[in-house]
């Protein structure tokens, strides 16, 4: 999520609760630990995952997409019929993973829910720090 759609979320979250009369306070924490997750605030107190709420933004989810595409033209060996260059298809309504589970020592956004322990994570401060996936 870009930098500029944390900061709307956070303006229109801020403005709604000033105008309910149920003012939030935004928070910046440290993931301490993934498996449970466990976040640390600028304040030293160490959040549990019973008390996070998590955006898509920092999580693992999955979503339906539509694709048309056209595979690679690949050959195989030794010459015959069944092994020459061709190609397939690749379309129509697919299911994909999101990998935007939170890693140890990212800094995240949250807003705390008035007198409350309920904590929303927004989004990350800085962009991923552990990409893994294969990058064409």
């Amino acid at each position: 999520m870009p930098d500029r759609d944390v900061v709307f979320l956070i303006k229109k979250a801020a403005v709604s609760a000033v105008e309910a009369g149920y003012p939030s306070d935004w928070i910046v924490g440290t993931v301490e630990t993934v498996n449970p997750l466990t976040i640390k605030t600028e304040q030293q107190e160490i959040l549990d995952a019973e008390y996070l709420w998590l955006t898509d933004a920092v999580r693992d989810y999955e979503v339906d997409i539509e694709v048309s595409h056209v595979t690679e033209i690949r050959a195989g060996g030794g010459g015959y019929a069944e092994f020459a260059g061709h190609d397939h298809d690749y379309k129509g309504r697919k299911k994909i993973t999101v990998y935007n589970g939170l890693q140890v020592g990212e800094k995240v956004f949250m807003l705390q829910k008035k007198g409350g322990q309920a904590f929303i994570v927004l989004g990350r401060v800085f962009a991923h720090t552990h990409l893994r996936g294969q990058w064409l």
